[in-house]
């Protein structure tokens, strides 16, 4: 699976630790930046990660920031994208298995790298549980094609 990661400057050790536990799971990374500490505008990244899942060069994709909010905005501007901020083990569980989101959003000021390495595999053991969630998805799809 192919897994587009991005963040801003405030997350960027986030990032490295995210991307090295992702090579060590064998998974296979896009970094979309930042690529340093210097100040950095996070929607541009949140834009360039949304891309990539959209045009089908990757499956999911994992945004860190401050707090994972202005990154979750971002993504769900662009069409055919779901994201969600998780900061605890229910959260990204539903993420997936609820709402079918592609993007895990996360926040360096809001939890640890640790909790954040362990949400993230969580998040990718999830998938779609389909049933009356399906229908919801599909409102969903319904409602940001009104607004294309």
């Amino acid at each position: 699976m192919k897994i587009v990661i991005g963040c801003d400057e405030a997350a960027f050790d986030m990032k490295e630790a995210v991307h090295q536990r992702l090579k060590e799971l064998q998974y296979d990374v896009i970094d979309v930046g930042v690529y340093d500490k210097n100040p950095s505008l996070y929607p541009d990244t949140a834009e360039k990660l949304c891309k990539e899942i959209v045009e089908g060069r990757a499956e999911k994709g994992i945004l860190m920031c401050g707090t994972g909010i202005g990154m979750a905005i971002t993504a769900n501007k662009i069409p055919g994208i779901r994201a969600a901020v998780g900061h605890d083990v229910f959260s990204v569980e539903r993420s997936r298995k609820s709402n079918d989101c592609q993007v895990l959003c996360m926040g360096a000021r809001v939890i640890a790298i640790q909790s954040a390495l362990m949400l993230m595999e969580r998040w990718l053991q999830c998938e779609f549980a389909g049933g009356a969630s399906k229908a919801k998805v599909d409102r969903i799809r319904e409602i940001e094609c009104q607004y294309r």
